[in-house]
């Protein structure tokens, strides 16, 4: 079929298969509960072939701060090639800017050369981390039963996300801790448990934190870490997690991060922001 012929189109819960049918061939973590968020409080497009989904894209709003997350971009392999990627980014660009937010994702080094010509800037790296959970939970550091301290996610991120985080500390109650000006949370995903986001005023505080979490967490993990943290990684090596890939914070003509970086250690994923 021409690639013409193909149409872009929303999607709804009643496409969840098609959607995880694509994030699986991809190899990539997101579970079924991740997708719902898209579905609950952003919006799902794709693109269809012979009644099956060929490709998708997500866009979340987060417009206390002025900016929306692009992300799910996914073409199914046999569809590579053929410029399926490119037009959903296009409608989901064109979705953030009809609400006038500034379009932001986290970029793989494939899709960066993507997303750079479009106007897309970097505004800090980011490096996934894979190994194994395990150890203690550090002295000081308390389980996190309660709401998420908000103002520190708004400081750190940029934007007022209260739902996610509700959502979050919902699905992963015993992977969430906390300390003072600091918390860290976590998420069961298809093959491992996302831990992120971390959130703390040091990175001593984050190392303590990181270690409460991994200590809960049962086999797999994954994270993603700002590069601008190296003693961090160095814990992580020593911990015996292994880097994995980059990734580039971009947003369209935008090359100043949202929020403080200073405070944001691990991300929440390359998903959610």
């Amino acid at each position: 079929m021409p690639t013409e012929a193909l149409t872009t189109a929303g999607l709804t819960p009643a496409d969840m298969a098609g959607c995880l049918a694509l994030s699986e061939g991809a190899g990539w973590n997101q579970s079924a509960e991740d997708w719902s968020i898209f579905f609950r409080h952003g919006t799902v497009v794709g693109i269809e072939e012979g009644g099956r989904l060929v490709a998708s894209g997500a866009v979340l709003p987060y417009p206390s701060g002025g900016f929306g997350w692009v992300s799910m971009v996914l073409v199914a392999a046999a569809m590579r090639g053929r410029g399926l990627g490119t037009r959903i980014l296009h409608r989901c660009i064109e979705a953030l800017r009809q609400d006038g937010l500034c379009p932001v994702l986290d970029a793989t080094p494939a899709g960066e050369r993507i997303y750079r010509p479009l106007g897309f800037r970097t505004q800090f790296g980011l490096t996934r981390w894979r190994g194994l959970g395990g150890g203690d939970v550090p002295p000081g550091i308390h389980a996190l039963r309660a709401d998420v301290p908000a103002a520190l996610d708004v400081a750190a991120f940029g934007a007022d996300r209260h739902f996610l985080m509700a959502e979050l500390l919902g699905r992963a109650p015993a992977n969430a801790f906390a300390l003072d000006n600091g918390f860290v949370l976590a998420r069961p995903g298809r093959a491992a448990l996302q831990i992120g986001p971390l959130v703390a005023e040091s990175e001593a505080g984050a190392a303590r934190l990181l270690d409460a979490a991994l200590a809960a967490a049962q086999g797999p993990v994954l994270l993603d870490l700002a590069d601008r943290w190296t003693g961090l990684a160095a814990h992580l090596r020593a911990r015996g997690l292994a880097p994995e890939r980059p990734y580039n914070r971009m947003a369209l003509d935008r090359a100043e991060p949202f929020g403080d970086p200073a405070r944001l250690f691990i991300v929440a994923g390359p998903e959610l922001g």
